[in-house]
């Protein structure tokens, strides 16, 4: 099994999410975070005051899926997510040892 971790930008979420549910993805997570990277921040104006904001805003999805689904699923995030502009993201796949579903106790592929 491995573990998708992906930040996009939040306006793609949905797009991003529907495509996951078209090629057979059944769940995710998803957590808004704040980041920083090569698109660094930028300033704004608040009440008459500029400050910089250092952290942008982003969506983290967190995907379990059988290993030879993983491919699949970091070219549909990539290809849905990407605007061409700086600050589009990253992805992370990382393996999973073990997964467990809580109600029923199954486990492993049966769990996801």
């Amino acid at each position: 099994m491995k573990m998708i971790i992906a930040a996009i930008k939040p306006f793609k979420l949905e797009e991003v999410r529907e495509a996951l549910t078209d090629i057979g993805i059944a769940g995710l997570m998803v957590t808004e975070i704040k980041g920083f990277g090569a698109q660094a921040g930028h300033t704004e104006i608040y009440r008459g005051a500029e400050y910089e904001v250092n952290f942008v805003p982003k969506m983290k999805l967190e995907i379990v899926v059988a290993a030879d689904q993983a491919d699949q699923v970091v070219e549909t995030i990539t290809n849905t997510a990407r605007t061409g502009k700086i600050g589009d993201g990253k992805i992370f796949v990382l393996d999973v040892a073990q997964a467990v579903r809580v109600r029923t106790g199954e486990t492993n592929l049966e769990a996801l």
